[in-house]
């Protein structure tokens, strides 16, 4: 092992390591799964971000469906959701989660076997779900439309995963669990409890169930599910991942240790009860819509202060922001991560949820945290760990990575903006009366003049998906043995140091 921790090189061939062949396999850690799961969660992103931006096409221009099924919005959101959601956040988070659990446990994986039937039931599960999604099999609840045989077979995975990680937990070589595996842990235990829960149905046929529950209780257990699947898997889950490459790629020790296990248990106590701010204005009961409100602004504390942990982690590395475009990644993700998490909150109180509430201010928030904070923490820490999974001293390519950072950026800030100004707007259209009590504007007119803002999330959500594109080839390019290890020299940001935690 070097002192940065990578492996040499090995020797150079024309095939490429895309292979995944185990002449590249680490002597001591099971690099090859977290490899397969990198290069995967590439090829997922590019699928679901396409998707995405093809709805977003539909909604400007609605002919775009062609009149085919398949193709409409109402069955191509859900492919997207899920494809962002769980293909492209969710193999990020298994990946990342591999390979930091050894690192810091400083062991292998207790199950070679294990990791290969976590890689591949995982990817089997989202190919069944980009089969059925578009040709209408859905249980229709939100972020879990996926119907009864593929759920099952999520809590078979899944099971086998949260077994993987906790045994390679309880054979580690270290006196402490790092903080990272509490979130990764916390992510894999929640996930777990929430898609059992929401998911229990009374099955009709192989392609068709229903909910054991029934109208507001449906409800209520549904955005139960939802909210807290967006605070375990995209932000505990996430949090995992920066408080491992945020110190990492910025060559500097965790803030505030003590700050992370605060931001933790406090994180994980709160978190759980703030799904009701989704139902305010509906059959659920008033007191429990406070209990998601009151728990909701609490929840700011928790999430400004893991936000102000990883950020102030640069201190004394300020300047690497200069010449890092992977740090910059990571640390503008904190950025947006701050953003969502103080307007969500706020979106939460019901005053402000009664103008916000069905207006495309929420699709501008989901975004704000889902490219701003979940995507660019993913790509930042891809950036970091390809070279180090292939035995590499850098990506082929910084200046790759520095166009993608402005892509990424200007596109979400495109997105979330044209969304943000189309909801006041629908929310303040909505609510107009005229003298003698009719409504000043019909639900078309408020559509009609959304339709600038659609474009312009459009643009954003292609510069986005362009900057994907990008990283792809550097990957593929980084990812060939036959390259030379110098490659980009006039370039090289020296990697951050890549010893155990």
């Amino acid at each position: 092992m070097s002192s940065s921790g990578q492996f040499p090189t090995q020797p150079t061939s024309p095939a490429l390591s895309l292979s995944l062949g185990a002449d590249l396999e680490h002597p001591v850690y099971n690099y090859r799964v977290v490899r397969q799961f990198a290069i995967m969660t590439v090829v997922w992103g590019i699928v679901g971000m396409a998707v995405g931006v093809i709805i977003a096409a539909q909604l400007a221009w609605p002919a775009l469906n062609f009149d085919t099924p398949w193709f409409t919005f109402s069955r191509l959101r859900p492919l997207h959701t899920n494809g962002v959601i769980f293909a492209f956040g969710g193999t990020a988070l298994i990946g990342t989660s591999l390979y930091v659990v050894q690192r810091t446990c400083q062991t292998r994986l207790v199950s070679d076997a294990a990791a290969s039937f976590i890689f591949w039931g995982w990817q089997a599960i989202i190919i069944a779900t980009i089969i059925s999604l578009p040709l209408g099999l859905t249980s229709t609840k939100e972020y879990a439309e996926m119907e009864w045989p593929i759920d099952v077979a999520i809590g078979v995975v899944w099971v086998v995963y949260a077994w993987l990680y906790f045994a390679t937990i309880a054979k580690r070589k270290t006196s402490h669990i790092y903080v990272a595996n509490w979130f990764y842990g916390a992510f894999i235990i929640a996930i777990a409890m929430l898609h059992i829960v929401n998911s229990m149905a009374i099955p009709v046929s192989l392609t068709k169930s229903y909910s054991m529950y029934s109208g507001a209780v449906d409800a209520m257990v549904q955005w139960w599910y939802g909210h807290s699947a967006v605070g375990f898997l995209l932000t505990a889950g996430f949090l995992g991942m920066m408080y491992y490459f945020v110190p990492k790629q910025a060559d500097r020790p965790v803030y505030s240790y003590r700050l992370s296990i605060v931001h933790f248990w406090s994180l994980i106590s709160i978190y759980i009860w703030a799904g009701p701010h989704h139902l305010h204005y509906t059959a659920l009961p008033d007191w429990a819509q406070s209990v998601g409100m009151v728990m909701s602004l609490i929840l700011l504390a928790p999430s400004w202060g893991g936000m102000i942990n990883g950020i102030m982690t640069l201190s004394g590395a300020w300047h690497k922001l200069r010449t890092d475009p992977t740090l910059r990644f990571l640390i503008v993700a904190l950025s947006f991560y701050a953003m969502a998490t103080f307007e969500g909150p706020m979106m939460a109180i019901k005053t402000v949820n009664s103008l916000s509430h069905y207006t495309d201010w929420t699709i501008g928030h989901v975004h704000s945290g889902a490219l701003g904070w979940v995507a660019m923490i993913t790509i930042g820490s891809l950036y970091h760990l390809i070279p180090v999974l292939y035995g590499k001293r850098q990506m082929y390519s910084v200046p790759m990575i520095n166009a993608h950072f402005w892509l990424a950026t200007v596109g979400t800030v495109l997105y979330i903006a044209s969304m943000w100004v189309n909801g006041i707007m629908q929310g303040l259209m909505w609510r107009a009366y005229n003298a003698d009590g009719t409504l000043t504007y019909s639900f078309v007119q408020s559509v009609e003049a959304s339709w600038p803002g659609y474009v312009v999330r459009l643009i954003g959500g292609a510069m986005f998906f362009s900057g994907m594109l990008l990283m792809a080839y550097n990957v593929w390019m980084t990812t060939r043995r036959s390259l030379p290890d110098t490659a980009d020299t006039a370039a090289v940001v020296p990697a951050a140091s890549v010893q155990s935690a």
